[in-house]
């Protein structure tokens, strides 16, 4: 972060404080662009990934004795443990064969996306089906006997309690996609070229001043973003406690 203040090209040198490289990298289209198409994946993926995977958490945490369980909860945790390259090889073999088929283009900003919730997926689910474990049935179940339907007791009762789970779940869906190179090498399309790419190529031609202004803006970025979201969550917490010791009390 210190090296993104100097004025020189070279890291070695201290040649004066200057924010000269944010202005460079605010100047650099490709980057921003980049950016862009970076942010707008992660956002889709960690929202699609928060759905998708609170779903698969309901089926494996309160549907116990369905068909095939055992095989659907190997499925969605399979991402776990399979290394990037396997995948982003299998995701490309998939649009291909898909590209052939429906004679369309098949790898762009569309197909990133899929393959990054594909991964994410994995991990929303092991963080929500988690705390869905560890929820207290009493409290769906009284809802359930003052007449309230299984909808309602879902959004009413489940969903405030595993809603941290739900952010940190996000939080990290949006993280690892907005991380990743390897899959997306695999998977994009000549107009959908993610930021991590654009400097990983960068850094092979040459490590330029603009990549510390660049990772500068990311850590206070994220810094800022996990702050809001620990504070949100813990306001959250502490609500629901004074609601739990209120109706106690009652």
């Amino acid at each position: 972060m210190l090296w993104s203040f100097n004025s020189s090209r070279l890291a070695t040198v201290w040649a004066g404080f200057s924010f000269k490289w944010y202005g460079e990298l605010l100047r650099d289209d490709s980057i921003l662009d980049a950016a862009w198409v970076s942010l707008r994946i992660a956002f889709w993926t960690a929202t699609a990934s928060v759905v998708l995977g609170t779903l698969a958490a309901l089926a494996m945490t309160r549907l116990r004795r369905f068909p095939g369980r055992t095989l659907f909860g190997g499925l969605i945790t399979a991402p776990l443990v399979m290394p990037d390259v396997i995948i982003g090889l299998s995701m490309l073999l998939m649009f291909v064969s898909l590209g052939e088929v429906l004679q369309i283009q098949p790898k762009g900003m569309a197909s990133i996306w899929i393959a990054h919730t594909t991964f994410s997926l994995a991990f929303v689910t092991v963080v929500v089906s988690s705390r869905m474990a560890e929820l207290d049935r009493s409290l769906e179940e009284a809802a359930m006997d003052l007449g309230a339907n299984r909808v309602k007791v879902f959004f009413l009762i489940t969903l405030p309690i595993i809603a941290p789970a739900l952010v940190s779940g996000w939080l990290l869906a949006f993280t690892l996609s907005l991380d990743d190179v390897v899959i997306a090498s695999f998977v994009s399309g000549p107009s959908s070229t993610t930021l991590p790419m654009k400097v990983f190529s960068s850094v092979r031609l040459g490590l330029s001043p603009k990549i510390n202004a660049l990772a500068t803006l990311m850590i206070v970025a994220v810094s800022v973003c996990a702050f809001l979201g620990w504070w949100l969550m813990s306001r959250s917490e502490r609500r629901r406690r004074r609601e739990l010791q209120v109706a106690r009390q009652a």
